[in-house]
């Protein structure tokens, strides 16, 4: 109940009271709890037809990626975003999942337009990068703008990491250094290692 209230913003005994003291909270807590715990608001108040499949997770799909888009933000806002259902895999459970959609060419060998990317937090995993697997990377330029894309993380024979695209466009085919980042003043940092991918039929 302590993680739950301090991840939702609130303070540590937040959970407690609402279940102890029964208390009401806002439409604000509502939202703020929901998030947390990956459900919406009708599920928190109990209605009927809002439980999920065992063995299904629902994460939102509250971003995009997009190699070359750069942009202060990449969240969208409220009203655009929507959810998808992953398995429940119990490596995962305690971690939280992120999830955005891709756009444009800069991934298309790997993944189509508008494949859900599903990933978790490497600094919340205190997980170290792991050559082979697929991460969701940041350049951010010194103005504060961003892109946001995924690459595929390999390793040379001597031990140094590269960021490499999977992409048919010559526009998004350079590898990047992970030691040595780009040669602008571009700051490059791996956000999440991507563990599902979702796609529309």
């Amino acid at each position: 109940m302590k993680q739950a209230s301090l991840a939702a913003g609130r303070g540590e005994t937040f959970v407690r009271d609402l279940l102890q003291r029964d208390r009401a909270p806002s439409i604000e807590n509502f939202l703020a709890l929901a998030k947390i715990v990956d459900r919406p608001v009708s599920y928190l108040l109990g209605e009927e037809g809002t439980a999920f499949e065992p063995g299904l997770r629902r994460v939102e799909v509250a971003a995009h990626v997009q190699a070359g888009h750069f942009a202060e933000s990449w969240e969208w806002e409220e009203t655009d975003r929507y959810a998808v259902m992953v398995p429940d895999l119990p490596e995962l459970r305690n971690l939280r999942l992120y999830a955005a959609e891709t756009r444009g060419p800069s991934m298309n060998r790997r993944y189509a337009e508008k494949t859900v990317i599903v990933f978790n937090s490497v600094i919340e995993a205190h997980e170290e990068p792991i050559p082979g697997k697929r991460y969701v990377v940041e350049r951010k330029r010194p103005g504060g703008e961003a892109e946001h894309t995924v690459k595929l993380l390999q390793a040379d024979a001597d031990g140094n990491l590269w960021l490499m695209p999977e992409s048919e466009d010559p526009r998004f085919q350079a590898p990047i250094s992970v030691n040595d980042g780009t040669d602008t003043e571009d700051v490059v940092t791996i956000i999440g290692r991507v563990v599902f991918a979702v796609t529309r039929e």
